[in-house]
């Protein structure tokens, strides 16, 4: 069975450690020293360099970086009607350096005024095309989008987060966040993506015991219940794309500064995780022991693709060759067509958030060709079979 068009054996979550140009003209723009037009212009020069980057050091799966956001999902999320960043979110669990991640907040009726990042992917799949030109690449590349899960809007702020007089009751607004992500998919389409990342923090919380009390005491549900609802909004949310369009979805514990906030095996939301949920590949941490251990791949279906993330971007050092190629056997055994239903990547991106995790950006593109090497000699130097 062949995998779904733009998932690769070697493959990647989709955020690389920013350059020092964004990150100062971000600054200037935040003190009104430069304008979001300077920004777009200093953010496309590096796009064009790591769009090049990606596929020199053997990617096929190309994303933009996340070059244009502060935060995964804040920068996306802000562009709906009716949702606003008001704070920060209460947590238990926090880093060593007391961050906590903004709170979003629906202020009014939930809408899709424009499309969001059309205008992102058709400038990625521009230099996509410009490098594989240049370079007379005859590899297979897909241009890929990631953008934050529809759970992201109203999970980790709970009822207090949503205006009561907009939504009464919660069911209407998990129907626009649906009718929102239905619109921009199909914006997307249009453009010419084939390959959409969903970005979920809140069912790999679910897996972590003192998290996933406290979302059961903030929405009054069970944690059982809020991965059934989880998962009837994503669906919702895909339910109208195209049958050529892959929609990919990560589960990410927390990835700050090379800190997590979560931990806990998959097996709370596995079930309904492989067997529920409508998306054709996902990318699943593996790179420690706070991620559990294999045995929740036993609930994947067979025509579904794990991208296997049993190697860090959190840290410096390059992961042991072959210890990641036992890990990679092992967790075959638990899938019913064993390696044939896995890819490899790193557990989350290199830089979830602007700040980036600790390493440098040699150490960064190292580790990404070592990824190449061992997914080559695993399967073959075909990457898209």
């Amino acid at each position: 069975m062949p995998l779904p068009a733009g998932v690769y054996r070697a493959d990647h979550v989709g955020s690389f450690l920013r350059p020092k140009a964004i990150l100062e003209t971000r600054e200037k723009v935040e003190s009104q020293a430069a304008t979001a037009e300077d920004l777009r212009k200093v953010e496309d020069e590096h796009i064009a360099t790591v769009v090049r980057e990606q596929i020199e050091n053997g990617l096929q799966s190309v994303t933009d970086g996340e070059y244009r956001r502060a935060w995964f999902h804040i920068d996306f999320l802000q562009h709906l009607a009716g949702v606003e960043k008001r704070g920060h979110v209460t947590s238990t669990n926090v880093t060593s350096h007391g961050m906590t991640p903004p709170r979003l907040v629906v202020v009014g009726k939930l809408g899709h005024p424009n499309p969001i990042q059309v205008d992102d992917f058709n400038y990625v799949n521009k230099q996509v095309e410009a490098v594989k030109a240049s370079s007379g690449a005859s590899q297979t590349v897909t241009a890929k989008v990631c953008i934050p899960s529809p759970t992201m809007v109203y999970f980790r702020g709970g009822r207090d987060a949503i205006d009561a007089d907009a939504y009464p009751t919660l069911e209407p607004l998990f129907d626009d966040i649906a009718k929102a992500y239905q619109a921009e998919l199909d914006d997307l389409y249009a453009a010419g993506c084939r390959f959409v990342q969903l970005d979920d923090t809140n069912l790999a919380y679910l897996c972590d015991e003192g998290m996933s009390k406290e979302a059961a005491q903030r929405h009054g549900k069970t944690p059982a219940e809020l991965t059934q609802q989880c998962v009837d909004i994503i669906n919702a949310s895909i339910s109208k794309r195209p049958k050529d369009m892959t929609i990919g979805i990560h589960l990410c514990r927390g990835n700050f500064r090379s800190q997590w906030f979560a931990q806990g095996g998959y097996e709370p939301v596995a079930e309904t995780l492989f067997k529920g949920l409508n998306v054709d590949v996902y990318f699943l941490e593996f790179d420690d022991a706070r991620s559990g251990d294999f045995s929740p791949l036993r609930h994947l279906p067979e025509d579904k693709i794990v991208v296997l993330g049993v190697m860090s971007s959190k840290k410096a050092e390059l992961d042991d060759k072959e210890a990641m190629i036992e890990r990679l056997k092992e967790a075959a055994g638990y899938c019913p067509r064993g390696l044939d239903q896995l890819c490899l990547s790193h557990q989350c991106g290199f830089s979830s958030t602007k700040e980036g995790n600790d390493l440098t950006v040699e150490e960064q593109w190292a580790k990404v060709r070592l990824e190449v090497e061992i997914a080559k000699q695993v399967w073959g130097d075909d990457l898209s079979q």
